[in-house]
């Protein structure tokens, strides 16, 4: 009976200690995202907006190739950035994490690369158009090392630009979860598979990418979900000649139609919720977190 009733008081006390969290997460994230999706099913004129429960928003975006187009564009800007992110964040991680061995040198590097994240998005952004323009720095060394005859235009309001800002925008959301699971593999065995002959290429394939998943994984996740929700980078980089699903939205809400930018962000979570859930498939990150 003593310790039934020592059973339920912990229970009750560990009710009592999430309940703030638990509270802050249904007022903050639940409740809004609830009222997206009964917004998604009401419905719009030109002049206004009615409550209703209809499925018109949905078969509208469903029926339309606009859409699909859209949705296609937003998952290359996704991989195509994801790809990239990849590579540089673990050779910037694998750097830091087994080729710099004071701790002192490792965080004074780690924090150069957050340096540019002192600064706001967009103004990292936009710094990149007077580099790209016609008549930037890019093509006026082009130019003046004889490389072109003629300015390059694709090199600005172009998918070149936009995944290049993407790439500039999110990399660090990719270095620092694999530079966190690095620096957590324990030495020995990089040295236990040089000892058996193992070359630097299979010792990273075989030994240091395994362990580093987890890693990996969260990156991914980071970078891709921030990629797909983004509409700012794709309106000024592709000088408004693309969209993803992100502008998409942003233009609905700029014309206050509210119903079809809920059921568009409806579409977008499910989406983004269905990749997580694919990738959370092929490790537990369970682990890092």
């Amino acid at each position: 009976m003593q310790r039934t009733a020592n059973k339920l008081s912990a229970d009750l006390s560990g009710w009592l200690l999430s309940a703030p969290i638990a509270l802050v997460l249904a007022v903050f994230l639940l409740a809004p995202i609830a009222m997206i999706v009964i917004v998604s099913f009401w419905g719009a004129t030109e002049y206004s907006i009615y409550p209703d429960f209809q499925f018109e928003n949905y078969e509208f975006l469903l029926g339309s190739s606009v859409t699909y187009r859209v949705f296609l564009n937003t998952f290359k800007y996704a991989a195509a950035t994801w790809a990239i992110t990849l590579v540089v964040g673990f050779i910037v991680a694998y750097f830091l994490a087994f080729h710099v061995r004071s701790l002192k040198w490792q965080v004074a590097l780690f924090l150069l690369c957050t340096i540019p994240f002192w600064t706001s998005n967009i103004i990292r952004m936009i710094s990149w158009i007077p580099f790209l323009g016609r008549n930037g720095l890019a093509n006026s060394l082009l130019l003046s090392t004889g490389v072109v005859d003629e300015p390059v235009e694709w090199l600005l309001f172009s998918d070149f630009s936009v995944i290049l800002a993407f790439v500039h925008l999110y990399t660090l959301f990719m270095i620092v979860p694999i530079f966190n699971t690095m620096i957590r593999i324990d030495k020995s065995l990089i040295e236990a598979a040089v000892d058996a002959g193992a070359s630097g290429l299979q010792t990273v394939w075989h030994v240091v990418i395994p362990l580093a998943k987890p890693g990996i994984m969260i990156g991914t996740i980071f970078v891709v979900t921030l990629v797909m929700g983004d509409f700012i980078t794709v309106r000024f980089m592709s000088g408004s000649q693309s969209a993803n699903m992100g502008r998409m939205i942003q233009n609905d809400i700029g014309l206050l139609q509210y119903p079809s930018a809920s059921a568009t962000a409806v579409i977008l979570l499910v989406t983004v919720l269905l990749v997580i859930g694919i990738l959370l498939r092929f490790v537990d990150i369970r682990s890092e977190l």
